[in-house]
């Protein structure tokens, strides 16, 4: 059997290592779409304030692995895919044959059509390569401005604040991490970061980006609010789209990212996707989404390669859950995190001590999560969202002191049989799939 791994992540290279585990004598060959060995986008900002260097980016650190592991690795971009003939076009001119292939593109960063984004020091935080330009220009006490305070952006902020960069934060929405967190957990997050020395605007957006003066810093950004930021550095991080424009004509279907039914196949023969590039299963709606986390896409990676292999395997659906370090206050959201309908809500908040947590139910099951400043909670929310374990009398103690999670925790769980994640909270029929109708 011949497989070929477009894409070099954390999806592709576990597709590629769980392939061989299950299939010793497969040709295997990955493709990364970067002249880098494959390695974690995740990584990068501990790569710009120095925690690691380039070699602690590497999804594996023996660079004998992959051929210790009989898989090869080569680089390029995806031109185009054949599906009739089993061949992908590689930018080079190389043409490489398949027998199934599985797509783990990944996504690429949104660049905003703003005047004056193409100038230099203007930059993305996405690639190995963009760390290297980030880190020419963020000296300590440098003027950088970060367009974007969502989840990407906010991990960039902690970086660059780690560098001693001199920070303006830039945010369309009227509050940091607008969709993960709601406007008490977004505004503490948001105050913290004021309280840190970091300047954040919300409810702005960047006008344009002109060159700075020759004694000053090298950009002038301006912001609807009239103003204009000095900058040595400007930081695009308003989001990503799925890296799927090559699979054009190639009989793949696409919607937001490439669709596929249970079993992680897409709409042509022989062909399966995986990670930022796929709408799997959210498992607490039941319906198709990109949850473009690094946990899902490993999860997607695996289970897409034992289906590549003959070893069916359903995939019943991701959680969406997000853990955010922003400068030292620990933020976390978890499924339903803006409510179920009809559903009720518990939370509990303090203010000055930059701590909240908020538990959505639907029934007598916890289906949504926020918390701030509440480490301890991060593992006992996700097991109990993701098992869907009922809460009995517990939802109503909850409810009234939400405080009270360890113990209804410990109570739920050791109470309850071992058990994987349970199916959605709504059984809502899949578009165009039904059961296992890919047969493959």
């Amino acid at each position: 059997m011949n497989y070929v791994i477009l894409g070099a992540g954390p999806a592709g290279v576990t597709a590629a290592e769980t392939l061989r585990s299950v299939d010793s004598q497969a040709s295997i060959t990955l493709v990364g779409g970067e002249p880098e060995p494959p390695y974690s986008r995740m990584a990068l900002p501990y790569l710009i304030y120095g925690k690691i260097d380039e070699g602690g980016t590497y999804l594996r650190q023996d660079p004998t692995h992959y051929d210790q592991q009989r898989i090869r690795y080569v680089t390029g971009r995806c031109g185009g895919v054949d599906s009739r003939a089993k061949e992908l076009y590689l930018s080079g001119g190389e043409v490489i044959a398949y027998d199934k292939m599985l797509i783990a593109t990944g996504a690429n960063p949104i660049m905003p059509p703003i005047p004056g984004a193409h100038l230099e020091g203007v930059e993305t935080c996405w690639t190995l390569e963009d760390a290297r330009h980030i880190l020419k220009l963020a000296e300590k006490g440098s003027p950088v401005v970060l367009v974007g305070a969502g989840f990407i952006g906010s991990i960039i902020l902690e970086a660059l604040y780690l560098r001693g960069c001199d920070i303006t934060v830039v945010e369309l929405a009227p509050r940091m991490v607008a969709r993960m967190m709601d406007e008490t957990a977004g505004g503490m997050l948001g105050r913290w970061c004021e309280a840190k020395g970091v300047r954040v605007l919300t409810n702005t957006r960047v006008t344009n980006i002109e060159s700075g003066p020759e004694s000053g810093p090298r950009l002038s950004v301006g912001l609807s609010n009239g103003q204009r930021a000095p900058a040595d550095l400007v930081v695009m991080a308003v989001g990503v789209r799925s890296n799927t424009g090559f699979l054009v004509g190639s009989g793949v279907k696409t919607n937001t990212g490439i669709t596929v039914d249970d079993y992680l196949h897409t709409t042509a023969p022989d062909i399966y996707a995986a990670g930022d590039c796929c709408e799997g299963v959210d498992l607490s709606t039941g319906k198709p989404d990109m949850l473009a986390i690094q946990p899902v896409a490993v999860e997607h990676g695996r289970i897409a390669a034992l289906n590549m292999a003959g070893h069916r395997h359903r995939h019943r659906g991701s959680l969406n859950m997000n853990v955010l370090d922003t400068i030292g206050l620990i933020s976390s959201s978890f499924g339903l995190w803006q409510g179920a309908q009809a559903g009720q809500t518990a939370k509990v908040v303090d203010e000055g001590g930059y701590k909240y947590m908020k538990l959505e139910f639907e029934g007598d099951k916890l289906v949504g999560a926020q918390c701030v400043g509440m480490t301890d909670h991060v593992g006992m929310l996700r097991g109990l969202i993701q098992t869907g374990f009922r809460m009995g009398g517990w939802k109503e103690k909850l409810l009234a002191a939400p405080e009270r999670l360890r113990e209804a925790y410990i109570s739920v769980a050791q109470g309850s049989p071992t058990a994987g994640p349970m199916s959605p909270h709504v059984n809502t029929p899949r578009a165009g799939f039904h059961g296992g109708a890919s047969g493959h």
